[in-house]
């Protein structure tokens, strides 16, 4: 069977490897628009890095008549328990020699004003009475917050009431490390093919029933045939969907949200002093992915502190793509749903318009307020992110991800931004189940999916706490986080 991936980042690539560590036989290919793997949304500062565990993002954590909720944050974390334990089968394999190429532990703290302390103290006897959060700590006093994340501490008065929460055993990722690294497995392992600098300009369907994949390579074009095709394109999938003419492309619409970061160069003993992404309350109207946070950041041995991000309107649908490309991704049905999205979330749309426009005094300030004298401590610089798009599904805003598999199993795709990358391996692995189940019918693939993912039950992870502290301890060791740290 023949399967085209349309897109080299993490998700295309992780696809990729499962597909072909479960079924050998298939002959699969990846077009990438860019000219490396990873180099999108993956690279390492078009994200946070944040191996997202639910530890510290208050938005997973949402506040309903003064009761938190916690579902969505037990499902994240079990889905990037399954993430690492995919990414230390690769580390076992040899795929990966040396993990902190990609993934080095760092503390993940949330830090609150006086105003949402008691939020956090509810969140906190929440979360820690479930054994994902067992080792959560929490603190009101000014020094020992100061201990945990002193470069957010350090300026600020000590009458300021503040409160925080600690996790030693959190990560920062380099995502686009990562599948660097996986793509070259993927190729030289397991023989699958890449084509780099290929521009998908079509997809559609020929009357034998194969999908016909129309792209363009250097000005040349080129044609593949495909039994199977998955669209893992970030942004890019909208397009490509649209022109499918499959029936429940007209349900869905991109809304694109762009950012922006400031970006400080530090020492490794600077790194030291403060070893930790600390996570603050999003400002009210403000999107999910707009959580300020303060973050040390990992990319070939040299260490970043991020802040941000700042997010702004852009209509494109992934970076270093024009205007053009979106509005001739946009079709007369998407109108009304966009407009609905304008209307009903007027204080969002005002509120990325005014973050678009922000220039670097109002960013210094945000800085100093989340971390007072920070501005002047570095030598700090703007840096554009990479750019999400949240799904518009029957005029609707939705800020999660959807898999979405034709009724024929012949095409699939994935829509959507958050958590992303952190949890690609298990989304991947639930789109590989519905898009081509038959793979999951022979033993020797059962056999396979086991050794790749000794528990990939998200309900067992969530419900029995031995079998979880099992799993999470054997990855643990072999991606090289410890909990000595915290004692």
């Amino acid at each position: 069977m023949n399967v085209i991936v349309i897109g080299a980042g993490i998700m295309g690539t992780t696809f990729a490897i499962l597909a072909k560590e479960l079924a050998p036989e298939l002959d699969i290919t990846i077009l990438e628009r860019l000219d490396g793997a990873g180099a999108g949304n993956s690279w390492v500062f078009n994200n946070a890095g944040t191996g997202h565990e639910a530890n510290c993002e208050l938005n997973y954590t949402p506040v309903d008549a003064e009761v938190i909720s916690v579902e969505k944050a037990l499902k994240i974390h079990a889905q990037f328990n399954v993430a690492k334990q995919f990414w230390a089968y690769l580390i076992e394999k040899g795929a990966i020699k040396d993990p902190t190429s990609f993934i080095n532990q760092t503390k993940h703290c949330t830090i609150v004003s006086e105003s949402a302390i008691e939020e956090l103290r509810l969140r906190f006897k929440e979360m820690s009475a479930h054994h994902f959060f067992e080792h959560m700590r929490y603190s009101e006093d000014f020094d020992e917050i100061k201990s945990w994340i002193p470069y957010a501490m350090e300026g600020r008065p000590r009458h300021e009431k503040m409160a925080a929460t600690v996790i030693e055993t959190g990560t920062d990722v380099n995502f686009g490390a990562l599948t660097e690294q996986m793509a070259e497995y993927a190729v030289k392992d397991l023989g699958v093919k890449i084509q780099y600098g290929t521009h998908v300009k079509r997809v559609h369907r020929s009357p034998s029933g194969t999908w016909l994949v129309e792209t363009k390579s250097r000005g040349v074009a080129s044609r593949y045939k495909s039994d199977v095709l998955f669209v893992g394109a970030g942004g890019g999938a909208f397009p490509i969907l649209k022109k499918s003419h499959l029936p429940f492309a007209k349900r869905f619409t991109g809304f694109p949200v762009g950012g922006r970061f400031l970006q400080a160069p530090i020492s490794a003993e600077q790194a030291d002093h403060y070893r930790a992404k600390t996570y603050g309350k999003a400002k009210v109207g403000a999107p999910p992915m707009s959580v300020p946070h303060l973050d040390l950041r990992v990319a070939e041995g040299q260490y970043y502190l991020l802040f941000g991000p700042f997010a702004s309107f852009k209509p494109v649908l992934e970076k270093g793509r024009g205007l053009l490309d979106y509005l001739g991704s946009m079709r007369l049905h998407d109108i009304p749903g966009l407009l609905n999205v304008v209307l009903e979330h007027f204080p969002l749309v005002k509120y990325l318009v005014s973050e678009t426009f922000k220039g670097e005094k109002s960013m210094f300030k945000e800085l100093d307020n989340f971390a007072p004298g920070l501005s002047k401590k570095f030598n700090w610089k703007p840096v554009e992110a990479g750019q999400r798009v949240q799904i518009i599904k029957d005029g609707d805003l939705q800020m999660g991800t959807e898999i979405l598999v034709s009724r024929d199993k012949t095409y699939g795709t994935l829509l959507g931004a958050s958590p992303g990358a952190s949890v690609s391996p298990e989304v991947m692995l639930r789109c590989l189940e519905q898009l081509l189940p038959s793979i999951f019918a022979k033993e020797q693939a059962r056999i396979k999916k086991k050794e790749i993912f000794p528990e990939d039950d998200l309900d067992a992870l969530i419900n029995n706490p031995d079998r979880y502290r099992e799993i999470r301890d054997a990855v643990n060791r072999q991606l090289g986080i410890t909990q000595s740290r915290a004692q």
